[in-house]
């Protein structure tokens, strides 16, 4: 006798490119611009206003009047402006939190351009074409995206399984859309796979406890031993972005203070971003292949809680008391910036509970120092970035450092140092049944 297991909802985003013609590249980017401003007249009208006077309603209010004042944010959608009051509402939400710091002004080089589409029954979408279908965008009309997802659109899009609505965006590489879809599933029975500590470094990205590390396939460092910042780019691509840097340097060399960018310097600046973003999508690309192996292979998988930020902090210092090692520093940043650890554990967090698996934290410390055959922690022990060599007499153990951090992190949580969330706060709990001390 067969049991049907439990079917929960599940939501995600697809992210697909459009193929846009000129004319619809234009109306875009003035639905883009145009949500900007929106978001700055009321950032500047909620600032400026009395505490008491501040509401939901007078803010709606503001933001219709304002679409029939100024015409040119009347090419902006309705529901495309009320999505930019809700965002705008859910930032200072994120504030009052602790989460994130005020909302402030969107500047318009720097900020990314997006349209929020929250209806979803707006986007019509039918596939046409193995690869291609096309989506219904609001003041835009018919749109060819790349298909290489099935959708719920159509015949197959019912109460369960819909698309609740889509964002898009633009980088380097032109406009996307990320589609919000809700599916109903069967819930993943238990993982029966084996446990795996993970330690993410700089030179070694993701370093298993059972020596089935992962790297980027490509050197992470120069021939001189600095740091590669432009590691996902190929030889030709890496010698087309130092001459076009040059040349904005050089272009940039002639404008006056305060004078408006040429039109030869803003290209110059748009084929470098679109250098930058073909690196980041195949940084991205390789961040999804292999969390997804690692949550298909293993049922538990344990990892550092780390604070990045205060990591990536400068050390400069001040006028006063300056730091040391302030290009060292710099560079270490940059480098685990272009890593994205917190990035690679959000992607593990989700996949490793889509295939029945669970994701763990354990405390960062000292596991870079401590033996993980001994347990003991000898000064020296730690030579290089690369090698680890206990100094215990009785042990001599040697082998790749970040290896020994993975091997520490999964021993951290067989005996029960998981940080389990309990009121807010981190707590250190054993589970029942391990004993304090257990042979490593």
């Amino acid at each position: 006798m067969t049991t049907e297991r439990a079917r929960e909802k599940r939501q995600f985003g697809h992210r697909a490119r459009l193929a846009l013609t000129p004319a619809q590249v234009r109306l875009m980017d003035d639905q883009a611009h145009a949500a900007r401003t929106m978001w700055n007249c009321l950032h500047a009208w909620w600032t400026w206003l009395a505490k008491d006077k501040r509401s939901l309603a007078a803010a709606d209010a503001a933001i219709r009047q304002a679409r029939k004042d100024i015409d040119f944010l009347a090419v902006l959608p309705a529901q495309a402006a009320q999505a930019v009051l809700k965002t705008y509402f859910q930032a200072w939400k994120n504030c009052w939190d602790g989460r994130a710091d005020e909302p402030n002004f969107k500047a318009r080089f720097r900020s990314v351009m997006s349209v929020d589409i929250p209806q979803g029954r707006d986007l019509q979408i039918k596939r046409v074409h193995r690869r291609w279908g096309m989506v219904n965008i609001p003041k835009v009309g018919r749109v060819r995206f790349r298909w290489t997802k099935d959708l719920p659109g159509g015949k197959k899009a019912n109460s369960d399984n819909r698309i609740t609505g889509a964002r898009l965006i633009k980088d380097g590489l032109g406009w996307h859309i990320a589609f919000r879809v809700q599916t109903l599933e069967s819930k993943p029975e238990l993982h029966q796979g084996p446990e795996v500590g993970i330690d993410a470094g700089v030179s070694l990205p993701l370093a298993l406890s059972d020596g089935n590390h992962q790297d980027h396939g490509r050197p992470p460092r120069l021939p001189d031993g600095s740091a590669d910042r432009d590691k996902w780019l190929t030889a030709d691509e890496k010698a087309k972005l130092l001459g076009l840097e040059r040349q904005a340097a050089h272009r940039k060399s002639f404008r006056k203070p305060k004078e408006r960018t040429s039109n030869r310097l803003r290209a110059t600046y748009t084929q470098i971003r679109q250098l930058r973003a073909k690196a980041t999508r195949r940084a991205v690309d390789w961040q999804h292949k292999t969390t997804t192996t690692i949550a298909k292979q293993y049922g538990t998988v344990v990892v550092e809680q780390l604070n990045i930020t205060n990591m990536v902090k400068s050390a400069k210092g001040t006028v006063e008391e300056p730091g040391k090692n302030v290009k060292a520093k710099s560079g270490l940043n940059r480098s685990i910036s272009q890593e994205a650890w917190g990035r690679t554990v959000t992607m593990l967090t989700y996949k490793t509970a889509r295939q029945g698996g669970t994701l763990h934290k354990v405390p960062a410390s000292n596991t870079s120092l401590r033996c993980s055959a001994c347990g003991f922690i000898t000064p020296g022990s730690r030579e290089d970035q690369a090698t680890f060599v206990c100094k215990n007499p009785d042990c001599g153990w040697s082998g790749n450092a970040d290896h020994n951090a993975a091997r520490n992190i999964l021993h951290l949580y067989r005996m029960g140092h998981a940080l389990i969330p309990a009121a807010g706060r981190a707590v250190v709990r054993r589970p029942r049944g391990v004993k304090p001390v257990t042979a490593r």
